[in-house]
C-alpha cells in the first residue's frame, strides 16, 4: 500500500515521502496515528496544497523538542524507592515513575517519551534515561535512584 508521510517517521521516510508500507501497518498505526494518509489522487492533490503548512509545523515541533531538550538537560532528577542491603530495589522503576518525577522536577514529560532499552531499572544508583522528544531530538537524563529511609 503506497502512503504519503505527514511527519517524519523513524526509519521509513521523511515529510511528503510516498512510501509502500504493508497495508495492516498503514491501517492500524500509520494512518490513525496521523503520521501518514492513503496515495490517492485526490489525497495527493489535498497533500500539495497543505505541504507549507505541514513543513511549518514541523519546523516548529522540531523547535519546541529543542527547547525540552535543554531544559531536561538542567534537571537533576531523583527517586528515593525501598531497597535491600545489597542496592537491588524492592520493585522497580518504570517509565510511569519516571514520567511522573520529571515532571515534579518542572518539565512536562509522558510517559511514551521514555526508553527503557533495559527494561525497568532495578538497582540503586545513577542510571541514564533517554527520552525521545521528536524522531530527530533525544535527551538524556541522569536519573538518582536513591534508598528511602
Amino acid at each position: 500500500m503506497e502512503v504519503i508521510l505527514l511527519q517524519k517517521v523513524h526509519n521509513l521516510g521523511d515529510l511528503g515521502d510516498l512510501v509502500t508500507v504493508k497495508a495492516g501497518f498503514a491501517r492500524n498505526y500509520l494512518v490513525p496515528q496521523g503520521f501518514a494518509t492513503r496515495a490517492t489522487k485526490v489525497n495527493i492533490e489535498s497533500f500539495e496544497k497543505r505541504k507549507a503548512e505541514l513543513k511549518k509545523q514541523a519546523v516548529e515541533q522540531l523547535t519546541t523538542a529543542e527547547v525540552k531538550k535543554a531544559q531536561l538537560l538542567k534537571l537533576d532528577v531523583s527517586l528515593a524507592r525501598r531497597a535491600g542491603d545489597e542496592g537491588k530495589l524492592f520493585g522497580s522503576v518504570g517509565a510511569n515513575d519516571i514520567a511522573i518525577a520529571i515532571t515534579e522536577a518542572g518539565v512536562n514529560v509522558q510517559r511514551k517519551d521514555i526508553r527503557l532499552p533495559d527494561g525497568p531499572l532495578r538497582s540503586l544508583g545513577e542510571h541514564t534515561v533517554v527520552i525521545h522528544l521528536h524522531s530527530d531530538v533525544n535527551a538524556n537524563v541522569i536519573l538518582n535512584v536513591e534508598a528511602a529511609e
